[in-house]
């Protein structure tokens, strides 16, 4: 192909590495998903840069880590991206639904923006902030749900954020963006310039609120075994039993975590969760219509992932703030005939913000050489290509992760290590014999020599970065 490729990035908020049943989950309900996989490329070894929303939104639309954006924690103001170099090259760029910038509204390159943010905002620690979503909720006469509405069922201490959607299916926030984003697909002016499009699906982050009609073939579904033992449980470091307490104190986007829930509970709490995922699976398949029946299909890479996973009651955690593959693993599939053949699954190591430089390489532009992220188009193009020897995550402190300053992690093809920059205890897996993440090897003799070789890892990650990245506000002054 010799003209350039419009180019859109679907990015869901929250979503897990083991929610496309084309990857082996079979309790996922994703055919279209499935389809991306199948006609695509899947790298299912894709890591963020931090275990929650702004922090790895900013490090995918910079392709820097937190630690060199800036952006450490959620409401930290980021105003930069690579975005404004495909505007810059001619690109028509347009964001719809979730990007999660502070300025809620800051442009990043982006020359149109429809600001829908997450589902539940109804906390007195949150900026005051009226998106789209708000006002058609207003516009219809309705009341959004919210935990301020949920709180009056008489159950709600015991559903672990597991409601149903009770009002009309176009208002669920996912719909709500999905059918805004087709309905720009189908109506945008300009058929001559390529277009860069980022949809941000608020879903399926909690409240999980499928509608009754993609949470009916999930009612009687299994779901996966949560990991969950009274070693791990006892094993974890000072910073994450602390973050467990935090969240049984408090009802964050409408989750009462429990101590002790019941199997049926974690149970109820994932058809949920893998519902909302459903939901979303379909939408794409509208987006894909829509590009179609624009006549545009043909000329489109699409880019899915998510910008974090979720614990769902894993080790006894709730949504995101810690290392577990479920907080730190998502999707990552490029789809885009007749750019790159179908069926590849690449298993090596890639960071989420390693999507930057490829989606600029197939606009044409040349990445900044201060990127941190690399590009994943020699495995796309059937190089030889093996992934990152190690990735790394990092979170900092704030309003729910409170006991540590600085929360790391690096994971090699086989070992996870994290790190507290405040505690002498850690986190070393084994994920080859230990896949679910149930023995801590922090304190074992037999590994010291691993967990040196990771500790020095990171250490010398850190001091690469700050060479690496020392000139790059330059492109933006």
């Amino acid at each position: 192909m010799t003209t350039r490729p419009n180019i859109v990035l679907i990015m869901t908020d929250q979503q897990r590495y083991d929610s496309i049943a084309a990857l082996g989950h079979d309790h996922a309900v994703t055919p279209v998903l499935d389809r991306l996989v199948n006609e695509g490329a899947a790298f299912t070894n894709t890591y963020v840069a931090s275990p929650s929303c702004a922090p790895s939104r900013a490090s995918l639309f910079t392709g820097l880590y937190p630690h060199s954006s800036g952006v450490l924690r959620n409401d930290d103001p980021w105003k930069h991206s690579w975005v404004e170099l495909l505007a810059d090259a001619g690109y028509r760029t347009t964001s719809i639904g979730k990007m999660h910038t502070y300025p809620y509204e800051a442009p990043v390159g982006f020359k149109e923006r429809h600001v829908i943010e997450n589902k539940d905002r109804a906390h007195p620690n949150l900026p005051y902030f009226l998106d789209n979503w708000d006002k058609a909720f207003w516009i219809r006469g309705l009341e959004k749900p919210s935990r301020v509405t949920y709180r009056d069922l008489p159950d709600y201490e015991e559903r672990l954020g597991a409601f149903e959607w009770e009002l009309p299916e176009d208002m669920h926030a996912d719909n709500f963006v999905g059918g805004l984003a087709e309905h720009w697909l189908r109506t945008y002016p300009n058929r001559d310039e390529p277009f860069f499009l980022q949809i941000g699906f608020p879903g399926p982050h909690p409240p999980y609120d499928p509608t009754p009609r993609h949470l009916d073939p999930f009612r009687d579904k299994d779901m996966p075994e949560v990991p969950r033992s009274q070693e791990d449980l006892d094993s974890q470091p000072t910073p994450l039993k602390e973050l467990r307490k935090h969240h049984q104190a408090n009802d964050h986007d409408a989750i009462v975590m429990l101590e002790n829930p019941t199997l049926e509970q974690l149970q109820r709490q994932r058809r949920h969760y893998f519902a909302n995922v459903a939901m979303i699976d379909e939408k794409v398949g509208d987006l894909i219509t829509a590009l179609d029946e624009r006549g545009v299909l043909d000329n489109t890479i699409i880019v899915f992932t998510s910008d974090h996973g979720d614990a769902l009651g894993d080790h006894g955690h709730s949504q995101k703030w810690n290392m577990y593959e479920g907080s730190v693993k998502v999707p990552g599939i490029i789809w885009g005939p007749p750019y790159l053949r179908g069926a590849q699954v690449h298993d090596g190591l890639i960071s989420l913000m390693d999507f930057a430089p490829t989606i600029l390489e197939f606009a044409g532009i040349t990445p900044p050489a201060w990127m941190e992220a690399d590009s994943l188009v020699p495995a796309l193009s059937g190089e030889k290509w093996e992934g990152r020897e190690y990735v790394f995550s990092e979170h900092a402190r704030d309003f729910i992760l409170t006991e540590t300053a600085l929360m790391t992690m690096v994971r090699d093809a086989r070992y996870k290590l994290v790190d507290f920059i405040d505690y002498d205890e850690g986190q070393l897996f084994d994920l080859q014999e230990d896949p679910r993440e149930e023995i801590n090897l922090w304190a074992e003799p037999q590994h010291a020599e691993t967990r040196v070789r990771l500790e020095k890892a990171i250490a010398r990650w850190r001091a690469e970065s700050s060479m690496h990245t020392a000139t790059w506000g330059k492109d933006f002054r």
